[in-house]
């Protein structure tokens, strides 16, 4: 190695940081290797370079930090090469067509990584090509033909709007490790800044998006009369602006701002955990301002804006924060009433879809049973559903709305992704309206609950970082009793009717035991989930005797499948 006499003991991990010391030319994550190096850390050393980023439900997700397996200038240079090796394979006209680059907030310090830089070198890989890079902090919905948004999380999108699923995301990958050697020009941001291929289209997609939301305000006269108040935190991220555009646009009163939180600030000095899917913690400054305001609502969104939470008030004087499923059923319930009375041809329901994931509340599939659209349930994460929305859109259907319980909402078919800012106006304008009807969020839930079927969820995980713990856990399932590609047909008191296995592909739900929904053989990740929920049918009220049920159902899985105690597995951190 060129670090004098040291070696790990393992040639493929001494290799693996010689090269990375022979490429990067970020003195900090470089220097933070040397001292690696020098201090013998063969455990860090591993964490650092055991792997590459890869492509999961969200996009490349990595930890700011040196090494292959965290984001850093090194590894955003090599992946944008193989990003662009794969599209000059792909598209003929790329030097036409261009890709579109955006960036947030978030930053590391100590390793000298930003979200602003990453993008900065992204436009140098592809400096002999026409670069649109937002030079404003956006959140990551608003996208072009190609888009690729650095961040701690990096997401691509195809020329179909959506996030690259199969085959993309292999081939993307492959191309990653042939064009791991830096070009000459890949280092060079600043010089890329001044190209005249470089254009910000900032106004242009900011007008087009507001005027593509407008859409879905159908009340526009109860939203200027509106009394309700409605506080908004943006968590230090990128929401506040686009969400105030957005309420104006529907000509909603703007909502009050957390001045502590409202603008982006990669420390997110006020909250433990920036994510408003953890909670009322977030949104303790949210509370304190709508007291003092007078409000009975509060919406958050995620640093990057494409999340949305919500609370409401309750009569006690306490907030309750709606889960992600409830208020996926309150959006999909008002996505279609303003539907239906916007459509009075009775034939035009055949040709409306709702989607969501397979792990998300199948309240829109008991609402579309009953109204007579269709709903499709897809993989986790949204690239599967902006993928299947494009191919609906593309037949001449119309994808009313989709959403996952992870407070991820596609409220609009202008944007094939979770997207918080338009969910948020489009949010408001509900909140208007059933306030012109004296009642509330909760009271809506209510009642979409008792005319479809209360569906009560009830979703947490434990967190295992032995990779040996989980694989004999999830070979115990597969091979239930001793028996090869046998499963449980109980747990506990309760009878398992089907089981989908989308790891190995299996589902004894169809004729020929095969899933229908893709398949992953990944290796299982640290973070271990459960999601369960009890779909009661209308008419059953006994919401006691549910929840009962469910915690019942949930505490024999714990007890019977993940077996806490004998594997030592971490509850979720409360």
């Amino acid at each position: 190695m060129d670090n004098g006499s040291f070696s790990t003991g393992d040639t493929e991990l001494d290799q693996a940081v010689e090269q990375w010391l022979q490429y990067d030319k970020n003195l900090k994550t470089a220097s933070m290797v040397r001292d690696l190096v020098k201090e013998g850390a063969v455990e860090a050393l591993k964490k650092c370079f055991s792997s590459r980023m890869e492509f999961g439900t969200a996009g490349l997700r990595a930890a700011m930090g040196p090494g292959t397996s965290c984001m850093n200038e090194l590894t955003i240079i090599q992946t944008t090469q193989g990003f662009c090796c794969y599209l000059e394979d792909s598209f003929e006209n790329l030097k036409e067509q261009g890709v579109v680059i955006g960036y947030d907030a978030r930053a590391h310090p100590p390793s000298g990584g930003s979200s602003k830089l990453f993008a900065s070198l992204a436009a140098a890989v592809f400096i002999n090509y026409h670069v649109y890079i937002f030079n404003i902090s956006v959140e990551c919905c608003i996208c072009g033909h190609i888009c690729m948004l650095p961040l701690s999380l990096a997401q691509v999108y195809w020329e179909n709007g959506a996030q690259i699923v199969s085959p993309h995301d292999k081939g993307i990958s492959k191309a990653i490790e042939e064009n791991l050697e830096p070009w000459p020009q890949s280092w060079n941001a600043e010089e890329a800044l001044k190209s005249p291929l470089l254009k910000d289209p900032y106004q242009e997609i900011h007008t087009q998006y507001f005027k593509a939301i407008q859409k879905h305000c159908h009340h526009r006269d109860i939203n200027k009369s509106s009394e309700v108040k409605i506080v908004h935190t943006s968590v230090h991220g990128v929401g506040h602006t686009f969400v105030q555009s957005a309420f104006k646009a529907f000509d909603l009163h703007p909502p009050y701002a957390v001045e502590e939180q409202k603008d982006p600030d990669p420390e997110f000095p006020t909250v433990k955990y920036p994510n408003p899917e953890e909670g009322e913690g977030v949104l303790t400054l949210s509370f304190a301002l709508a007291e003092r305001e007078g409000a009975s609502v509060v919406l958050a969104n995620d640093p990057d804006a494409d999340r949305l939470a919500m609370a409401e008030k309750q009569e006690s004087g306490q907030w309750r924060v709606f889960t992600g499923n409830e208020l996926g059923a309150l959006l999909g319930w008002w996505m279609f009433r303003c539907w239906k009375q916007q459509n009075s041809d009775a034939g035009a329901v055949k040709n409306l879809y709702m989607l969501s994931s397979t792990v998300s509340s199948k309240i829109l599939r008991a609402i579309a049973l009953k109204e007579g659209f269709h709903f499709e349930e897809t993989l986790t994460g949204f690239k599967w559903m902006g993928n299947r929305a494009r191919d609906l859109l593309d037949q001449g259907k119309t994808v009313l709305f989709a959403f996952e319980e992870a407070i991820g909402y596609m409220c609009s078919p202008s944007v094939l992704d979770k997207d918080g800012v338009s969910a948020a106006a489009i949010a408001g304008e509900m909140v208007s309206y059933l306030a012109t009807k004296n009642t509330g969020l909760s009271q809506q839930l209510t009642s979409v609950y008792e005319e479809y079927g209360y569906h009560i969820s009830k979703n947490s995980y434990f967190i295992c970082h032995d990779q040996d713990v989980i694989r004999t856990l999830f070979e115990r399932l597969r091979n239930h009793g001793g028996q090869k590609d046998s499963y449980p047909v109980e747990c506990g008191r309760f009878a398992i009717s089907n089981v989908r296995d989308l790891t190995t592909g299996y589902d004894d739900n169809q004729p020929d035991k095969k899933a229908v929904l893709p398949t992953s053989s990944s290796s299982q990740m640290p973070k271990i989930k459960y999601y369960t929920e009890l779909c009661a049918a209308p008419g059953n009220s006994d919401v006691a005797h549910l929840r009962k049920e469910l915690d019942d159902l949930v505490d024999a899985i714990i007890e019977n499948f993940f077996e806490p105690k004998k594997n030592k597995l971490q509850p979720k951190p409360e």
